[in-house]
C-alpha cells in the first residue's frame, strides 16, 4: 500500500478531484431558445476512450466523411515491406518508406521505439501524440512521464524496457486510429515484436490489446489476465510460438481516471512477478 501511495503521489495526480459538470444555459424566452444552436461537448482525451468496451468500427467511407486521413492503396503494402526486414533498423527503414497510410503525411516524425533492444519487457500503446511526434519517440509527453513512473514503482528504469506502438504516425488531433487504419499498419508492429523477440509483452490500452490478441473483448475485461500472444512469421502466419502478454489501460487513461489506478498497481504486480 505505502509503494501504492507512494507512486500516485510522483505521479502528480489527485486522488479526490471532484467531478465538474457545466451547467446548461437559460434562455430569456422560449423563441430565444428556439434559435439557440446547441453547444458541442468538448471531445473526450484519449484516455477517456480506454473505458469502451471496444472501438466502434470505422470504415474508410466514414473515415472520408469525417475528414480523417484516407487509406492508400499505391505501393507496396505494410505486410510486403514489413515481410522484407530482418533487423530493427531494416523494419525502421521500410516503415519509413511506406506511403501506403495517409497519416504519414500529416505527421512530423515516424515514431519508432524507445529504450533497450536487450530488454526483457516490450510495451505496446496505441498511437504517437503531439509530443512524440514532435520528439519522435513514443510516450513523450505526460502519459510516457506516468509510465516511467509506474515501471520505476517496480523496479523497471527506462533502460530496462523497450516500447513501441501500434501505430507510428500521430492521427491528427489525437483522434482514436480508425480500425481500418490499424489494420493497415498492424504487420509493422507485429514484425516488429517478432524481431524483439521479448520475453514478456505489456499491451497499454484497448486498441492494443484487441489488435494484437485479435479480440474483440474491451479493455475493461481483457486487463489483469495474461494472454498469449501468437508470433507472426515474415509473411504474417503465425510462427509457432507464443509470447505471454498483459493488458493493462493505458496511462492516459489513469491521468483521466484516478480511481483505476488502483487496478493498474494489481497489473504491475503481475508484471513484477513474471519478471522476477
Amino acid at each position: 500500500m505505502k509503494a501504492l501511495i507512494a507512486w500516485w503521489d510522483e505521479a502528480g495526480i489527485p486522488l479526490d478531484d471532484p467531478i465538474v459538470r457545466p451547467r446548461p444555459s437559460r434562455a430569456s424566452a422560449p423563441a430565444q431558445a428556439a434559435r439557440l444552436t446547441p453547444t458541442p461537448q468538448p471531445r473526450p482525451a484519449r484516455g477517456e476512450r480506454e473505458a469502451a468496451s471496444a472501438p466502434a468500427p470505422a470504415t474508410a467511407a466514414a473515415a472520408r466523411a469525417a475528414g480523417f486521413g484516407q487509406v492508400q492503396s499505391e505501393g507496396p503494402s505494410a505486410q510486403e515491406l514489413a515481410a522484407k526486414a530482418d533487423t530493427l533498423d531494416a523494419l525502421k527503414s521500410q516503415i519509413e518508406a511506406f506511403e501506403g497510410c495517409a497519416l504519414k503525411r500529416t505527421a512530423r516524425n515516424t515514431v519508432f521505439s524507445r529504450g533497450s533492444r536487450d530488454a526483457r519487457v516490450m510495451i505496446v500503446g496505441e498511437a504517437p501524440g503531439k509530443d512524440e511526434d514532435e520528439q519522435g519517440h513514443p510516450f513523450a509527453g505526460q502519459a510516457g512521464q506516468l509510465l516511467d513512473r509506474m515501471l520505476a514503482s517496480i523496479g523497471l528504469g527506462p533502460d530496462e524496457v523497450y516500447i513501441s506502438n501500434i501505430l507510428n504516425w500521430r492521427p491528427t488531433g489525437n483522434r482514436t486510429p480508425t480500425q481500418e487504419e490499424v489494420e493497415l499498419c498492424l504487420p509493422f508492429i507485429e514484425r516488429h515484436i517478432a524481431l524483439k523477440s521479448p520475453d514478456i509483452l505489456v499491451l497499454a490500452g484497448g486498441i492494443a490489446a484487441q489488435a494484437l490478441l485479435r479480440s474483440p473483448t474491451g479493455i475493461l475485461r481483457l486487463r489483469g489476465q495474461w494472454h498469449d500472444y501468437a508470433v507472426k512469421a515474415a509473411d504474417g502466419s503465425e510462427a509457432g510460438r507464443t509470447i505471454p502478454a498483459l493488458a493493462m489501460y493505458h496511462p492516459s487513461y489513469l491521468l483521466k481516471r484516478s480511481p483505476d489506478k488502483q487496478h493498474a498497481w494489481q497489473d504491475l504486480l503481475q508484471l513484477e512477478q513474471k519478471i522476477a
